[in-house]
Formats: structure tokens, C-alpha cells, sequence
């Protein structure tokens, strides 16, 4: 007689929702290649405010700024790592 045996498997629906949508954006994040205050804000989980005050007068974010008439945008990817350069200094 063969054994037989009960597996049973419990998901966490939220645990897994939130690893795709981090998988996601990951994906998005790479494909950019401008991005505004708006997506800044988004990407970072900072309100535009802060952004200004504490993040955008940098050199080190300020190098890589694009303006054209009012309108300004920042090259995605060094800016992201600029990014995580002054935030690693706190």
C-alpha cells in the first residue's frame, strides 16, 4: 500500500501583490529616460516640497536638470543614483 499524504499551501495575497508591483516598477523604472517632480515624488515616497528643499538644489541632482520654459525634467537614471547617494549620507 502506498502512503498517501496532505500538502496544504497558505498564500499571502498582500505578500504577493506587493512583490509584483515591486517587480513592476522595476521594470518601469528602467525604461525611463526623463522624469518630473510628479514621478520624482512618486519613485521616492517624498512630496514635491521636500523634493525642493532638501533633494533638487544638489549639484549632484542639479547636473543632470532639463529646462525648457517653465517646465523642467531630470535624466532618469543618474538622478535616481544621485538620489540614493545624498539619502545615504544621512
Amino acid at each position: 500500500m502506498v502512503p498517501t499524504g496532505e500538502i496544504k499551501i497558505s498564500l499571502d495575497e498582500k505578500s504577493i501583490r506587493d512583490h509584483i508591483e515591486k517587480e513592476l516598477n522595476k521594470q518601469i523604472h528602467q525604461q525611463l529616460i526623463l522624469v518630473d517632480i510628479n514621478k520624482l515624488s512618486e519613485v521616492t515616497c517624498m512630496s514635491d516640497r521636500y523634493l525642493e528643499e532638501e533633494i533638487l538644489h544638489d549639484p549632484r541632482v542639479r547636473m543632470h536638470e532639463i529646462r525648457k520654459v517653465r517646465k523642467r525634467w531630470w535624466i532618469a537614471q543618474p538622478t535616481f543614483k544621485a538620489i540614493v547617494d545624498i539619502v545615504s549620507e544621512w
